[in-house]
């Protein structure tokens, strides 16, 4: 009887244990390359080193964020459409940050007003199939740990 609760018990866990480790290897998040670590999204909440929310009102967000459509005038660019220069970049990296998308703003992570006029702190290009503008503006806050201004990164 003690056996069949000890298994009842430890089955629940490797379930959830397969399915974090699946949901985690199987899909492909976004991910930039910037130096020797990379940042990239992670849709488990709880292993984020980072959460960053979004806000329609520019008066609560601390970090704000520009859509061009100038891939010039952009501080990151992400086109997908052609190959890669660095490819596998953010495969294996044992200095990935992982940042999650957070539902509600808080004093404790940045909270981006994500718009196509200015002024801004960051300016974006994006044209992807796997990056969507949040997911785009989530990484580049993201990088510099929801301060403003970063220098470079790749894909």
């Amino acid at each position: 009887m003690l056996r069949f609760k000890i298994l009842a018990s430890v089955v629940p866990l490797l379930a959830a244990a397969v399915f974090a480790r699946s949901e985690i290897g199987s899909v492909s998040h976004p991910c930039i390359a910037i130096g020797d670590t990379s940042v990239e999204l992670t849709s488990l909440f709880w292993t984020a080193g980072l959460q960053v929310a979004f806000t329609d009102d520019p008066a609560q967000a601390t970090v704000r964020v520009q859509i061009t459509d100038d891939a010039d005038a952009a501080d990151f660019a992400v086109v997908d459409d052609g190959a890669s220069d660095e490819p596998g970049a953010c495969q294996g990296n044992p200095s990935t940050h992982l940042v999650a998308i957070s539902g509600q703003g808080g004093a404790d992570h940045p909270t981006v007003y994500l718009s196509t006029e200015g002024p801004a702190d960051y300016r974006i290009y994006v044209r992807s199939t796997t990056f969507s503008q949040k997911e785009a503006a989530a990484l580049i806050v993201a990088a510099r740990g929801g301060h403003r201004h970063l220098q470079a990164a790749s894909l």
